[in-house]
């Protein structure tokens, strides 16, 4: 059995301007006739290189310009060779706990896990034009761009970790899955999330729903 090489961040970053310069893939000219991908200083950014994939396969995230959306290019590590190009959304999977009863103080204190973010019924919105209808809680321990279905996996894996807590803010809140995808409308093909037998026993387990908002963003194909 062939065994896992190794590619370090910057051959895979020399690896992809190279694609990026040469676009030998159809696909590759097709992207970057509609949308760049970010440089500081003259360098290419990427935001995340995911080595952690069952197909062995690298898989590089690569910030849009102006974009929520991000580039993906998968690469054969045993050969060095990118193996296709294509975009991810931008995912947001996280756990949220609302109630207009309940202060975001009551509601923290229901659970041992770390919240990423809370507000009070009342506080001005982001937007200083309105306010808060309720309180919430939101926990989202992986902002990284990554796959929606890894997102939910470790999502999941994080609320179990206080399985008490979460089912307490479900029963006495308003607790529940929200993701948030924003995805690139290339062909007007968008694809949507899939939710295996698991991920779906798993959140019946902590008596979670799950809701979804998509957006569509980006330049189509010409």
């Amino acid at each position: 059995m062939r065994q896992r090489s190794f590619m370090t961040d910057e051959q895979i970053t020399a690896r992809i301007e190279q694609e990026f310069k040469e676009k030998t893939f159809g696909v590759t000219e097709q992207y970057l006739e509609i949308h760049q991908p970010v440089y500081h200083n003259n360098q290419l950014q990427i935001a995340r290189i995911d080595r952690e994939r069952s197909d062995k396969l690298i898989v590089a995230y690569l910030p849009v310009l102006n974009e929520r959306f991000y580039f993906a290019v998968y690469l054969d590590p045993g050969t060095e060779e990118i193996t296709s190009v294509d975009t991810e959304a931008n995912h947001c999977v996280y756990f949220l706990a609302t109630s207009k009863k309940l202060t975001a103080a009551e509601l923290k204190a229901m659970t041992t896990l770390t919240i990423s973010t809370s507000w009070n019924k009342g506080d001005l919105k982001p937007n200083g034009k309105s306010t808060y209808r309720f309180s919430a809680v939101k926990i989202m321990p992986n902002t990284e761009p990554d796959e929606f279905e890894d997102k939910l996996r470790n999502l999941l894996t994080y609320l179990e970790q206080d399985k008490r807590g979460i089912t307490e803010l479900v029963s006495k809140a308003n607790g529940y899955i929200q993701v948030a995808m924003d995805i690139h409308n290339g062909n007007g093909l968008i694809g949507g999330p899939y939710l295996d037998q698991k991920s779906i026993s798993r959140m019946s387990d902590l008596g979670l729903a799950i809701d979804f908002d998509l957006h569509v963003r980006g330049e189509s194909f010409r």
